[in-house]
């Protein structure tokens, strides 16, 4: 079942409401200024928002939506001759998606998407909305026990102009996360810059993504690591923050402060020292090391303490495991993830934040990322 429903006011400071979306310029002189938009306004935006979003999940169920909550809104979505262009492309991207995660042995039943308009601003007849989105996937058991559910949640930036008869036209729409994009967002390029100070580093190894991988099974007693505790930890906080840790999103990103605290979690230690220095690994509630948030001094501190290993091949990811990625293939690790659960059929699926995702396939990241560098590290 498809289930989509919209929060037009959930968020809205309207404290200011305006009488209507357009409000007048008092001098030919003054400064347009942006207002709160008014409760119809808002409405409206939700429901334009809720429409696009939930074409583009029910472009990678099974068999196509069967059932939609809200009504249709499409006949109210009016958008710039570019942007119906680059929707079009969008959802034909997502339906080859499809294809390729069941080719990988994925598919999704059913989907409910959710939309919650966060602020939305009118100045002079253009409106900005920030929203967030809310989507669950049911996985279809074409293995027997993939997990019952992936869901994830992204924020994302509207821009409308307002249209004769109170009609918005909507000019674009953009995700506001900095992590891979959200399986019903199609993949856009990333340009990443990063400078070489003629240092070496311990990068590690790329892992193969061909499955099905060789077995090399978990040893998970012993270790003095509770990797349950780990998964336990990422599937409880993957989308409300734990408020003992600080949040690095508006700083880079937090997958790599989520997969920290994950680990500290199942019992990694502290290593003290500078924060600079990316053998020292720790976390306090004003400062931490560069390790404990960022990619590649995450992966130069495991693997100089030799507190994980690279594995030969991402498929062989058990629960408490890491999966890195370098995108664009420039030689920076652009994002971290932990494995929180393991089909026996040997596909890991992994949580993480950034965009805040839960239980995402590993087929499913290869579907968007084919061509990108992956590093699977045994914990």
């Amino acid at each position: 079942m498809i289930s989509t429903t919209f929060r037009p006011a959930v968020g809205v400071a309207l404290t200011a409401v305006i009488s209507s979306a357009f409000l007048p310029v008092t001098s030919a002189s003054a400064a347009p200024r942006p207002h709160a938009a008014d409760s119809a306004a808002v409405s409206t935006f939700a429901r334009i928002a809720d429409d696009v979003l939930s074409r583009r999940t029910e472009a990678l169920v099974e068999e196509g939506p069967k059932h939609r909550t809200s009504a249709p809104a499409s006949a109210k979505t009016r958008m710039s001759p570019q942007l119906r262009r680059d929707e079009d492309a969008a959802l034909s991207s997502l339906r080859s998606r499809k294809t390729r995660l069941r080719d990988l042995g994925e598919a999704y039943t059913d989907a409910d998407t959710r939309v919650t308009v966060d602020t939305a601003t009118v100045t002079n007849g253009r409106a900005t909305v920030q929203v967030t989105e809310d989507t669950t996937l049911t996985y279809k058991k074409l293995r027997g026990d993939e997990p019952a559910t992936t869901g994830f949640r992204t924020r994302y930036e509207l821009n409308l102009v307002g249209k004769s008869g109170g009609a918005w036209e909507l000019t674009s729409i953009k995700s506001q996360d900095s992590g891979p994009v959200a399986v019903n967002e199609p993949t856009a390029a990333k340009a990443y810059a990063i400078e070489d100070d003629g240092q070496t580093y311990p990068d590690g190894t790329p892992a193969s993504t061909k499955y099905p991988a060789p077995a090399y099974p978990k040893v998970k007693t012993g270790t003095g690591y509770d990797y349950a505790a780990m998964a336990t930890y990422a599937e409880k906080y993957w989308k409300n923050y734990n408020p003992a840790y600080r949040s690095f999103n508006q700083a880079g990103g937090d997958c790599t402060n989520f997969i920290s605290q994950s680990l500290k979690a199942g019992g990694w230690k502290n290593v003290p020292g500078a924060t600079s220095d990316y053998r020292n690994w720790w976390y306090d509630g004003s400062l931490q090391t560069n390790s404990w948030v960022g990619a590649n001094d995450w992966a130069w501190f495991t693997l100089s303490n030799e507190r994980a290993a690279n594995l030969a091949n991402v498929y062989q990811m058990d629960v408490g495991d890491i999966l890195q990625v370098d995108f664009d293939r420039d030689g920076s690790k652009d994002h971290s993830m932990i494995v929180t659960y393991r089909s026996s059929a040997g596909i890991p699926y992994v949580t993480y934040h950034s965009t805040n995702t839960y239980r995402k396939s590993l087929a499913s990241l290869v579907a968007s990322y084919p061509n990108a560098v992956y590093f699977a590290y045994r914990t």
